[in-house]
């Protein structure tokens, strides 16, 4: 292979890449916690878009159960974010780690 066929490939995997990080904002993941008393929405970019809490989670009682809640399930929808970008990106450049890819 000469270097100007590796060049338009490098050209082509990157035009894919950037398609498919562009893709990632529209995939939707979610995760709750708290026996589904906090749920947590957000994208596969990395972005939560919602938090809904259920009104019996709110417990004057007992805030350390909420906020231990909240970041259980913010932490799990961002776990789903970066598994389902990994797996979309990992399509496209055949399982190779590029080091600053995402």
């Amino acid at each position: 292979m000469n270097m100007q066929q590796m060049m338009k490939q490098a050209q082509t995997m990157q035009k894919r890449l950037m398609d498919a990080q562009s893709k990632l904002k529209e995939i939707p993941v979610s995760a709750s916690a708290g026996g589904g008393m906090v749920k947590v929405e957000g994208t596969a970019d990395g972005h939560i878009t919602s938090i809904v809490l259920d009104p019996d989670a709110l417990n004057p009682e007992d805030v350390e159960l909420l906020q231990d809640s909240i970041l259980a399930a913010v932490s799990e929808c961002l776990t789903r974010a970066q598994q389902t970008a990994d797996q979309q990106m990992g399509a496209i450049t055949g399982g190779m780690n590029i080091p600053g890819l995402f």
